[in-house]
């Protein structure tokens, strides 16, 4: 039911775990002590739905998808750790970087467990709460259930760490992107402290990348166009702006955000590089990783993935700044459903 046990998946019985996706922290903890991969895709939802280990660049490597959902960066170093106390011959590490992560009121998911972590074998706890607590079992009959249902093109789903998302209903396009705003109006971008502790958890990430001779690759996630207005609308991008300044004084970072060929793609029934506006299609997380592994750079549009550092950061600033003035002039109607969106959301609290 959780697919930690690494059994058989057997259509019509277990193949679809319906509980899986919600408890990461557990499966993908086993997972790499089992599977001991050489290179590892790391950060929140965003990139574990959309960057596949299986990329055409990493397939002559044993590659795993170690994202989790809504981690702080205090996390991501603790699973990074895992791997390097499972193997000690990872070699790649690409790691998505997401604003939302380093806000100081970004506290560990309750899931997490650190006594999980840096071991060679499951943990006591979590044998017995996989294994003979109720909520195994009600897990187990969801699995029986729902793999009753669902068509067996789903079997080994999340088997590499990598868990797209699946039956998007096209027709519900725009209510995603409204809930998503929404939630970021009315949630994350509520209360945001740029933490100085996360910033220290990235530097660990590099210092142990380079204790480790690990080559670490760093990215900022690229969230639809909207979704930087919504941050916009908050007060949040000068934090925004910030951040990424101080990020490059620890590492130099491809920047896939702001506003560009993929990030700006008008919302419709069927988009190909968005499900919402916070998180883009495995489409999209293949021409990052195109970027990134140098493979097929052509086909990635060229203003999509820039190397940023100390050197370029101030013009890369004012140009995300310029191409926003652009999208929302070319943009009016997604431009005023943030603002209505924000603004129902300030009514409400009066």
């Amino acid at each position: 039911s959780y697919d930690v046990f690494n059994t058989p998946n057997l259509w019509g019985i277990n193949h679809s775990k319906p509980r899986k996706d919600n408890n990461d922290r557990l499966f993908k903890a086993t997972d790499i002590i089992r599977i001991k991969p050489v290179t590892v895709l790391l950060g929140s939802s965003r990139t574990k739905r959309a960057l596949d280990p299986n990329h055409p660049a990493l397939k002559h490597q044993q590659a795993y998808n170690l994202s989790i959902d809504n981690p702080n960066v205090y996390e991501l170093r603790r699973y990074l750790e895992h791997v390097i106390a499972n193997q000690e011959e990872l070699g790649l590490v690409i790691l998505g970087l997401d604003f939302f992560t380093f806000n100081s009121f970004q506290e560990n998911r309750v899931n997490f467990y650190e006594n999980r972590l840096e071991k060679q074998r499951i943990s006591a706890k979590d044998f017995i709460n996989v294994t003979f607590s109720l909520d195994a079992l009600l897990a187990s009959k969801e699995t029986i259930v729902d793999s009753r249902k669902t068509p067996p093109d789903y079997i080994g789903y999340g088997e590499n760490g990598f868990m797209p998302e699946l039956n998007i209903d096209p027709e519900k396009t725009q209510q995603r992107f409204n809930r998503l705003i929404s939630y970021y109006v009315k949630h994350r971008y509520a209360r945001y402290q740029l933490s100085g502790q996360f910033l220290d958890e990235l530097k660990k990430i590099v210092d142990l990348s380079q204790k480790n001779q690990i080559k670490l690759v760093l990215f900022i996630s690229p969230s639809h166009a909207t979704h930087w207005e919504a941050m916009k609308r908050k007060d949040k991008w000068s934090t925004f702006e910030e951040w990424k300044r101080k990020v490059v004084q620890i590492s130099d970072v491809f920047d896939f955000s702001g506003y560009n060929s993929i990030t700006t793609e008008a919302i419709h029934h069927n988009m190909e590089n968005y499900t919402e506006n916070s998180h883009y299609t495995p489409k999209v997380g293949n021409l990052i990783l195109n970027r990134l592994l140098s493979y097929k750079e052509e086909e990635v549009p060229e203003d999509f993935g820039i190397l940023i550092n100390p050197e370029n950061i101030e013009s890369h600033l004012v140009k995300i700044r310029q191409d926003r003035e652009i999208w929302a002039k070319n943009h009016p109607d997604e431009v005023k459903l943030v603002k209505e969106i924000k603004q129902k959301y300030d009514a409400s609290l009066n």
